[in-house]
């Protein structure tokens, strides 16, 4: 057991019961919407989170992680406002979300830079987990970085070491958001192994976008966790390809390498609402509790698995 800090306060790691790794409440751009999205209304969508969270709390789910970092609108008063509201928990990160470059704040400064200082992204990182995001005082619980696409460009591998650097001196566990098309969850592997980084202590992301089994194992044969956590997401993988990627990880013995979540949101400004709605209506908060752990179970996976990855496999991962 061990204490974790959470938006509303810290919590014992016994108490967060069943865990969606990778669920985000708000994915937006604060400048775009502070100038344009004129439609805005806080409250309400402060109102919205809070049922849609309510509910899931309903469905069985105690808690979710939230990696909604630097790049993607992480905007804490309004979290910590959702958190007194509900019972679920809400456990926040810290780190910066890039495919490519770094933001401008960062791009002169830092190791021989023109400002030629020690990283920043480092001492941001530590800072928000050892002390608190900004004047919050909620401390994050975990790291996030990301590899796509275009791979390990200069902005994107200076940003996985200042993450893995804070991870090594705090000893946060960190999640990576990957591209698994292009297998780029061997590389973010490799970057963090040169840091120091325990493997065991990291969640590749979006690994449940991939029916390869071979890359998959590779991934949980260096001890990480596999974030099978883009349920509903069928434009990218089926439903179905992505239950019996799960159900064969599990005959193979990998159950203790699994995590599950959506990577949903209460709102995402990347996607026309209607039209999000209508190409992937199942991606949601529900569609675990209603739909993938009933389709495991007749599948022949049994309870104590569905508990092993929601429940024992996210609480050792802060542990």
């Amino acid at each position: 057991m061990a204490r974790i800090s959470t938006a509303a306060g810290e919590a014992d790691t016994s108490s967060l019961g069943r865990t969606l790794v990778h669920e985000h409440i708000f994915v937006l751009g604060e400048e775009y919407r502070e100038n344009y999205q004129r439609d805005w209304d806080e409250n309400a969508m402060i109102a919205k989170a809070v049922a849609d969270l309510t509910e899931l709390k309903g469905l069985g789910i105690d808690t979710i992680m939230d990696p909604t970092v630097l790049g993607l609108g992480r905007y804490l008063p309004r979290i910590k406002t959702i958190a007194q509201q509900v019972e679920l928990n809400i456990i926040v990160a810290t780190g910066l979300y890039t495919f490519n470059e770094v933001p401008m704040q960062f791009h002169y400064t830092g190791p021989g830079l023109l400002f030629d200082v020690p990283e920043p992204l480092t001492e941001l990182f530590v800072r928000d987990i050892t002390d608190g995001i900004a004047d919050t005082g909620v401390r994050a619980a975990f790291l996030k970085c990301a590899i796509d696409e275009q791979g390990l460009t200069p902005g994107v591998e200076r940003v996985m070491r200042a993450t893995a650097r804070a991870g090594v001196q705090t000893g946060a566990p960190i999640t990576v958001h990957t591209n698994a098309s292009t297998r780029s969850g061997l590389i973010a592997q490799r970057v963090l192994r040169e840091e120091g980084v325990d493997l065991s202590k990291v969640i590749i992301g979006h690994s449940g976008d991939s029916k390869d089994i071979e890359y998959l194992t590779r991934l949980a044969d260096s001890g990480s966790l596999l974030g099978m956590d883009r349920f509903g997401l069928d434009s990218f993988l089926s439903f179905e390809d992505r239950v019996d990627t799960v159900v064969e990880l599990i005959n193979r013995g990998y159950v203790n390498n699994i995590v599950l979540s959506h990577d949903a949101s209460c709102f995402i400004d990347f996607f026309d609402p209607q039209l999000k709605q209508q190409l992937v209506p199942n991606w949601n908060y529900r569609h675990i509790s209603e739909d993938v752990i009933p389709a495991l179970l007749t599948k022949g996976v049994p309870a104590s698995d569905i508990d092993l990855m929601l429940v024992a496999n996210p609480r050792r991962y802060f542990e």
